[in-house]
């Protein structure tokens, strides 16, 4: 069974930092691209970034420059460090794989931003 659990969410002052992790069983995590994703109230989700099995990352432009995924092969570990968030990072976020031929999904973490 692919389990994907998240942690590290909370409230946050406008500019600060937070850091998301992302712990994955179930799969070979040598292999399987992670994905974070966030959904924000009223919004549907959306991409944030993506790291590749071997390493390569991407990100959506809104958070390019302040957000930074990685991941740790001995703890079948994957992260997000946010830093100067805004208030327009509050969302739940989501650690994502797509494995086994589906995607599986965490039960997200909530991040707050104050303004």
């Amino acid at each position: 069974q692919v389990q994907l659990v998240e942690s590290g969410g909370g409230l946050v002052p406008a500019g600060g930092s937070l850091r998301l992790s992302c712990t994955a069983s179930g799969i070979n995590f040598k292999i399987a691209n992670m994905n974070w994703f966030r959904q924000a109230p009223g919004k549907q989700r959306e991409f944030v970034a993506t790291i590749s099995s071997g390493g390569r990352v991407n990100y959506t432009d809104s958070v390019m420059g302040r957000f930074t995924v990685s991941r740790d092969w001995a703890r079948n570990r994957v992260s997000l460090q946010m830093n100067s968030l805004k208030s327009e990072d509050t969302a739940v976020y989501f650690c994502n794989t797509f494995y086994y031929r589906r995607d599986w999904w965490g039960q997200g973490t909530q991040v707050t931003v104050s303004s």
